[in-house]
């Protein structure tokens, strides 16, 4: 076998590559002829070849200087390299992708971002900033670098991509969700003052984020809702500008045996209506309560409103209909607040 090129002088050049011979052919010069040598006295003192400690793991590179070994014909899928996620090109079981989606939210704005690190930083999978915000979140991006978080800064047309809108405040957080917690572990704290708040059909995420708001300025810790994932969607986490991490989702097996729960934990039931109850401002409200919340159109329904120990109203001009639920919420808990959390 050979192969020939020409040099810069333009005459043909010969490369030799070595086959199985024995010495004698081995090194003899094919061109001139000279060369081979003759066997030493003492009869072939060749060594014996060693045995090859790696021959079961096939042709070795270095067998000849002037051999190439090529991969055996076949499919290079089964071969393809796992880059464990990294590069995207692993293959990756659709249904831990679908699941590992649906324990996964998206979180966004500044105050939300800084307080979410702050209390639950183990809950980061990887983050997005825009250059403008790094400055401020210094301490964020030299943890996530010391713990191996992934992090990118990008301009803002790739954070709202990442995001999903284009109110992300510059900064942009892949999360675990919080799981909650139920009824039954919830009671058991046996707290001698608390109220917690119940939303009854209420999924609007800025009027979620508004209640998580005033519930973490008025010291409100628990929210009763259907679903736990309701508080850490990306909407209502960035309008509670940092209150989300100030409460906790409860849940139960359906919203009238949670009240029910509650009501045998010694918790009063209080509901609220635009006309009809005590009016807010004259009644007394009690230091451990649940405060039933419904949704603006429709309010609380009629069962759960007949349902209940104490119905309050809240007073106005009678110029709008009623208050949004989110407006609602922080004058019922500040009054609350007033009378029993102010003088603990």
């Amino acid at each position: 076998m050979s192969d020939e090129f020409k040099g810069k002088s333009g005459k043909v050049k010969v490369m030799y590559v070595r086959g199985g011979d024995d010495d004698e052919q081995r090194s003899r010069n094919p061109r001139t002829g000279k060369g081979g040598g003759k066997p030493k006295a003492g009869g072939d003192k060749r060594r014996a070849p060693r045995e090859d400690k790696h021959a079961d793991r096939g042709p070795r590179r270095d067998a000849s200087p002037w051999r190439t070994v090529s991969r055996a014909p076949g499919n290079e899928a089964d071969s393809a390299p796992d880059h464990g996620g990294i590069s995207g090109k692993s293959y990756i079981d659709p249904e831990v992708l679908r699941r590992q989606r649906a324990e996964e939210t998206r979180v966004y704005g500044e105050n939300a971002c800084q307080a979410l690190f702050e209390h639950r930083p183990d809950s980061i999978v990887r983050a997005w900033f825009i250059q403008s915000v790094t400055p401020r979140f210094k301490e964020a991006l030299r943890w996530m670098a010391a713990n191996r978080k992934a992090y990118h800064v990008v301009d803002d047309a790739e954070l709202t991509k990442a995001s999903g809108t284009e109110h992300h405040g510059g900064v942009c957080f892949l999360i675990k969700k919080r799981n909650g917690t139920t009824v039954t572990q919830w009671i058991e704290k046996d707290l001698e003052q608390d109220c917690v708040l119940a939303l009854e059909d209420i999924g609007n995420p800025h009027n979620l984020g508004g209640i998580m708001r005033s519930c973490a300025h008025f010291g409100v810790k628990g929210l009763l809702v259907q679903d736990a994932g309701l508080l850490e969607s990306g909407a209502a986490v960035r309008t509670a500008a940092g209150g989300a991490e100030h409460v906790q989702a409860v849940t139960g097996e359906s919203f009238g045996e949670a009240l029910k729960q509650f009501r045998d934990a010694g918790y009063s039931i209080v509901t609220t209506s635009s006309h009809r109850g005590t009016p807010l401002f004259q009644a007394e409200l009690p230091a451990k309560m649940v405060l039933v919340l419904g949704q603006e159109q429709d309010g609380i329904s009629d069962a759960t409103f007949a349902d209940a120990d104490l119905r309050i109203s809240i007073d106005g001009t009678g110029n709008v209909e009623s208050l949004n639920v989110s407006v609602a919420t922080g004058v019922l808990l500040g009054e609350w607040w007033r009378q029993n959390a102010m003088k603990a």
